[in-house]
C-alpha cells in the first residue's frame, strides 16, 4: 500500500484529497494545525467506510512542527510515496501594491512558500525511498505572470500584492525542485485547483471540492510516463492542462 502525506488537510480542497485517494488505495497522512479539527475529519472519513487514515498534527510555518511531524511519521512507515503541500493561507482582502502590509505578506510567505520548503526537505529522505516519488504543490492560476500581464487573461482584474506573488514564489521553487530531482523517479508538479467554493475565498468560487480535489490527485498518482516541473491549471485550459509560468 502506497503511503501519502497531506499538509491542510482537515477540511475543504484538503479534505477531499484524501478522500479520494483513500478511495485509490492509498494510507493517508492527514496533516492539520489543529489535533482536534484533524480528528473529526478522520472520523469523517472511517464513517464512510476510508479507514486507512491517521491525523498527523504539523503547522507548517513552525520548523519545529515540521520536525515533529516527520519524526511521527518516520516511527509509522520508511517510504512516503506521495507529498501533496496543501497548506495555504491568503491573506485577507484587499491586497493592493500600495497598501499591502509586510507582516501580513511575511506571514503568508511562511506558509505558502516557506512552509513548502519546510515540508519537503523534511521529508524528501522518506519520498526517495519509494519506487515513483510524485510531490504536488498546490498553487493557483493568480501566480501565472504571462495571464496576469494579458489583458484578456480570465482572472486579469483580479489581483493580489500578498497571495499571487506568493504563489508565483512557490512555482519558482517547483522549478528549481523539478530540475534538481530531474534524473531520479520523482515527479515534481505546481497544480491549481481552479476557483473552488471553500471559506478560503468565503465560498465565492465557482467550482466544487471534488472538481478540486480531482485535479490534484491526477498528478499525485501519475504513473512514469507523466509530466514533471510544469504548471497545470483545467479550469483554464481544459484541453491539456498546461498554463504558462
Amino acid at each position: 500500500m502506497k503511503n501519502a502525506f497531506i499538509t491542510g488537510a482537515n477540511k475543504s480542497i484538503g479534505f477531499e484529497i484524501a478522500r479520494q485517494l483513500l478511495q485509490k488505495g492509498y494510507h493517508v497522512y492527514l496533516g492539520t494545525r489543529n489535533l482536534e479539527n484533524g480528528q473529526e475529519a478522520v472520523e469523517k472519513l472511517k464513517a464512510e467506510g476510508l479507514t486507512e487514515v491517521e491525523v498527523v498534527e504539523i503547522n507548517v510555518s513552525d520548523s519545529e512542527s515540521v520536525k515533529a511531524a516527520r519524526a511521527e511519521i518516520g516511527t509509522k512507515t520508511d517510504v512516503l510515496d506521495v507529498l501533496i503541500n496543501n497548506a495555504g493561507i491568503n491573506g485577507g482582502m484587499p491586497q493592493t501594491a500600495l497598501t499591502a502590509n509586510v507582516e501580513v505578506m511575511n506571514e503568508v510567505y511562511n506558509v505558502n512558500v516557506f512552509g513548502v520548503v519546510r515540508v519537503t526537505q523534511a521529508f524528501i529522505d522518506l519520498l526517495k525511498k519509494a519506487d515513483e516519488p510524485r510531490i504536488v504543490n498546490v498553487s493557483s492560476s493568480q501566480a501565472s505572470l504571462t495571464m496576469h500581464s494579458d489583458p484578456t487573461s480570465k482572472y486579469y482584474n483580479h489581483k493580489g500584492a500578498t497571495y499571487h506573488p506568493s504563489k508565483a514564489a512557490l512555482n519558482m521553487y517547483t522549478i528549481n525542485l523539478a530540475y534538481e530531482l530531474r534524473d531520479t523517479a520523482f515527479k515534481v508538479n505546481a497544480v491549481d485547483p481552479g476557483f473552488t467554493s471553500t471559506d478560503f475565498n468565503n465560498h465565492r468560487g465557482t467550482g466544487t471540492v471534488e472538481e478540486a480535489g480531482a485535479r490534484i490527485v491526477k498528478y499525485a498518482v501519475i504513473d512514469a510516463n507523466g509530466p514533471t516541473g510544469k504548471f497545470f491549471s483545467e479550469e483554464i485550459n481544459p484541453a491539456t492542462g498546461i498554463i504558462p509560468w
